[in-house]
């Protein structure tokens, strides 16, 4: 199994889009360029704000080839892996690995809230599918499937088990994550207005939607809190709240790409059921999206 630094900001990456919805791949390179000159530690390609659920079989592979001719062994390119049958999921998992993928972020199986006894039996059987280094998806909210800590005992025998991305928001299970797993799972934060939290227990690695929009200060934001430069840390912080706050909603993925196009231009189209913000509620993330970047201008960014 090859081994992943967890450790900077990863971020989910968008997964850009034509106005017919097919793949933008010129938009795709440019994007991921970005995030590595502002040198964050690894790349997600399509978690949630990659729209994993809404790609064909065929775009997923698309843009995993195309993440891989990208980044070139600069930092890891892990792949979401959100899949309704567990069959579907191994299979992936197979197709990821050949294609050299460096690891994987295995969400629940779609659809179907399992329960313990499910939950266990289908990670496990993802995890022997292939020899990647997996991130767990712990977003209850979202998925309803959590991972508490006595399922994760279960899966600590799982070698390529190694990771979680903890979403719950409840930061007091990171104490108890990393006490109860020390030195065997990797605990990452997983919601961008709790990064600051989450540093300050000892988190490093931190999966972030917001950061395609705003990267640098990302990651300085993470180099701040790991240095134990919580003073500085708390004033990025507080420029960057409102905006992070944005990635906390059902519709993140609409305000991460509409964010992403006043920083940068790319498009902020997204694939159905998913549609572009409109009216009140489109404004209200345009202004908090301008306000942010200006606040961010007068900081040096």
């Amino acid at each position: 199994m090859k081994a992943i630094n967890w450790s900077g900001v990863f971020p989910a990456v968008t997964t850009k889009l034509n106005p017919d919805f097919t793949l933008d791949i010129p938009a795709i390179e440019r994007g991921l360029e970005r995030l590595i000159d502002a040198g964050v530690g690894g790349v997600v390609m399509m978690g949630m704000v990659g729209e994993n659920a809404q790609l064909s079989p065929e775009e997923k592979l698309v843009v995993l080839k195309t993440a891989k001719a990208v980044v070139k062994g600069r930092v890891p390119v892990v792949s979401g892996l959100a899949e309704t049958s567990t069959a579907k999921a191994e299979a992936f998992a197979k197709e990821a690995e050949k294609l050299g993928i460096d690891g994987l972020m295995v969400f629940p199986g779609l659809t179907y809230k399992s329960d313990a006894r499910e939950t266990i039996h289908f990670y496990k059987t993802v995890a022997r599918a292939s020899n990647l280094p997996i991130l767990l998806y712990n977003n209850p909210r979202g998925y309803g499937v959590d991972l508490t800590a006595d399922i994760l005992t279960e899966l600590m025998s799982e070698p390529t088990i190694v990771a979680m991305k903890e979403e719950s928001y409840e930061t007091h299970r990171i104490t108890e994550l990393m006490t109860r797993f020390a030195g065997r799972l990797n605990v990452v934060c997983g919601v961008d207005n709790l990064i600051v939290e989450s540093a300050a227990l000892g988190v490093k690695c931190w999966v972030s939607g917001m950061a395609n929009a705003v990267p640098k200060a990302s990651v300085d934001l993470l180099n701040l809190c790991v240095a134990g430069k919580f003073d500085e840390a708390r004033k990025l912080y507080a420029a960057l709240d409102s905006l992070f706050y944005l990635d906390t909603v059902v519709k993140l993925v609409q305000h991460i790409k509409l964010t992403e196009n006043i920083a940068v231009g790319s498009a902020e189209t997204v694939k159905p059921p998913r549609l572009n913000l409109e009216g009140a509620e489109r404004e209200r993330t345009i202004a908090i999206a301008k306000t942010t970047l200006a606040d961010l201008k007068t900081l040096g960014y």
